[in-house]
């Protein structure tokens, strides 16, 4: 099994990696875990993403994810600070996917052809059969996006969301939007199971 990672910028702390993967039919499923203590009659307001130094060496990519982030937060209250204002919260945001790729030796005494298939009968003892079919299994793609809403004037973390899945397909246009959406599905509760899993639109 050979598994590859994409970087592009800075995520929550460390290395943020580009999104890909496809959503089959009109929802995505994925993994949602979310943590932190929103103030409980604290109203969305205003925010203003924070970009990380690394992140602000590939701004038409960052401005991507920001663009699908900002639909995600406008459902929960949330709307762009005004220019020359300082937001109510500020916003980090990550992104990653890894590509693992799959060999037909990672398990052999499941292969279905080739070398490891087992074969026996009544007038031979069984041995290892070189078939000539091939097996190939597409690439996996997991994905994950990241959000860390922090209080402007303190600087204290209120809110962190992450919400992950998996896929066969690597295309980043249509995902970004429905992960952002599945991290604040329970905004601004905090899972008492993470993760969990999360079902949401596709458009």
């Amino acid at each position: 099994m050979q598994r590859r990672s994409v970087m592009l910028g800075a995520a929550l702390g460390g290395p943020t990696l580009w999104l890909g993967g496809c959503a089959a039919m009109n929802q995505v499923s994925a993994e949602v875990s979310t943590f932190g203590d929103w103030p409980a009659n604290r109203r969305g307001g205003t925010y203003a993403f924070e970009r990380l130094p690394s992140q602000q060496q590939q701004p038409e990519l960052q401005q991507q994810l920001e663009a699908a982030a900002a639909q995600a937060l406008e459902k929960h209250g949330f709307r762009p600070v005004a220019g020359g204002a300082e937001p109510d919260v500020l916003v980090q945001l990550g992104a990653r996917v890894s590509r693992t790729d799959r060999s037909p030796w990672d398990d052999p005494l499941w292969w279905n052809g080739g070398f490891g298939r087992w074969r026996g009968g009544p007038w031979r003892g069984p041995h290892w059969h070189v078939g000539a079919s091939w097996y190939y299994q597409s690439p996996r793609y997991d994905r994950e996006v990241a959000l860390l809403l922090r209080d402007r004037s303190s600087g204290r973390p209120l809110y962190e969301a992450r919400a992950s899945s998996e896929g066969n397909y690597g295309g980043v246009e249509g995902l970004l939007k429905p992960l952002f959406d599945a991290a604040l599905f329970d905004f601004p509760a905090v899972g008492v199971v993470n993760p969990r899993r999360v079902t949401v639109p596709l458009s």
